[in-house]
C-alpha cells in the first residue's frame, strides 16, 4: 500500500512530488531544507537550518508510523564545505540511535538561501503498538 505525505509547502505540488512516500514497510523523505513550512521562512545560519531539517523529517516520519531512530539512510546536501564539522554533530544528535548510512555531498542548492538539504529513508517498525504514544517519544518535542 502506498501513501503520499505531503508538508502543505506549494512547491510539492509545482515540482509534483511528496515530502515522502510510505511503500510498505519503507519510508522515502524527499530532500529537506530548512524552511519551516509554517512560515515559509528560513533561517540564514546553516546550524538553525539543520536543526529545521530535522524538525520537518521528523514530522513526515511521524506521519508514516516511525521515527528518526528507524532511518537507514541518508545523504545530506551542504553548500559550504566549511560547514561540515559544524553540522556533523547534529547529524550524530539526531541520528545517535539510528546511525544510518551517510553520503555528504557538497553542492549549490536551489534557493541561495538554503545551506543544506537532507533526505533520507527509513524502515517502519513491524510492531506498531511501538507508536501508542508518540507524544512521549523523545523526537516529538524536536
Amino acid at each position: 500500500m502506498r501513501k503520499l505525505i505531503s508538508s502543505g509547502s506549494s512547491f510539492e505540488k509545482l515540482a509534483g512530488y511528496s515530502r515522502a512516500v510510505v511503500d510498505g514497510d519503507w519510508v522515502f523523505v524527499s530532500g529537506t531544507t530548512g524552511f519551516d513550512y509554517a512560515t515559509m521562512t528560513i533561517a540564514p545560519d546553516a546550524l538553525e537550518q539543520t536543526h529545521q531539517c530535522f524538525r520537518n523529517i521528523a514530522a513526515a516520519l511521524r506521519e508514516a508510523g516511525c521515527s528518526l531512530d528507524d532511518v537507514v539512510r541518508v545523504r545530506a546536501f551542504i553548500t559550504d564545505r566549511a560547514d561540515f564539522m559544524t553540522l556533523a554533530p547534529v547529524f550524530g544528535h539526531y541520528f545517535a540511535n539510528a546511525r544510518p548510512a551517510n553520503t555528504t555531498v557538497i553542492a549549490e542548492l536551489v534557493d541561495p538561501r538554503m545551506k543544506i538539504e537532507i533526505e533520507v529513508t527509513a524502515r517502519r517498525p513491524r510492531d506498531p503498538s511501538v507508536f501508542d504514544d508518540l507524544a512521549a517519544s523523545p523526537i516529538a518535542n524536536i
